[in-house]
C-alpha cells in the first residue's frame, strides 16, 4: 500500500519553478486588467464626471432625458435642490430628481469665458 502512494510524492515534490513561474502566471492577469481599465472603466468614470458637472450646470430651457426616456425642457432648477421642474408637454410640468437625470441634449449655459466680449 505505502507503493501505491509514492510516486504521488514525487510528483509533488519534482520541478518546484520557484516565485518567477508565479510571477509569469500572473501576467497576462495583470495585463487583461490594465487593458480592460483603459478600455472600460476610465472612460466611464469620465462620462460620469461630466454628467455631474451638466447636472449641477442645469438651468431652464436645457432640454434633457430623465431614467425613465421622458424628454422634457428645465422650467425651474436650485442649486440647494435636488429636485428640478420639467415641462415635459405644454402646460404639462411634474418634478423631476436631478440624479434621475440621464442626458442633457441642449443647454442654455455659456461658459464663462464668452459671456461678454469686451468692448474698445
Amino acid at each position: 500500500m505505502s507503493n501505491f502512494l509514492i510516486p504521488a510524492a514525487y510528483a509533488q515534490s519534482a520541478g518546484g519553478g520557484g516565485a518567477g513561474s508565479s510571477l509569469m502566471s500572473f501576467l497576462p492577469f495583470i495585463g487583461v486588467f490594465v487593458i480592460m481599465y483603459f478600455l472600460m472603466i476610465r472612460p466611464q468614470q469620465q462620462k460620469q464626471k461630466k454628467l455631474q458637472t451638466e447636472l449641477k450646470a442645469l438651468r431652464r430651457g436645457d432640454r434633457i432625458v430623465t431614467a425613465g426616456g421622458v424628454i422634457g425642457i428645465v422650467q425651474k432648477s436650485r442649486d440647494d435642490s435636488q429636485e428640478i421642474e420639467v415641462e415635459i408637454a405644454p402646460n404639462v410640468r411634474v418634478m423631476v430628481l436631478r440624479s434621475t437625470v440621464t442626458t442633457v441634449l441642449t443647454s442654455t449655459a455659456k461658459p464663462a469665458n464668452d459671456a461678454v466680449e469686451a468692448k474698445k
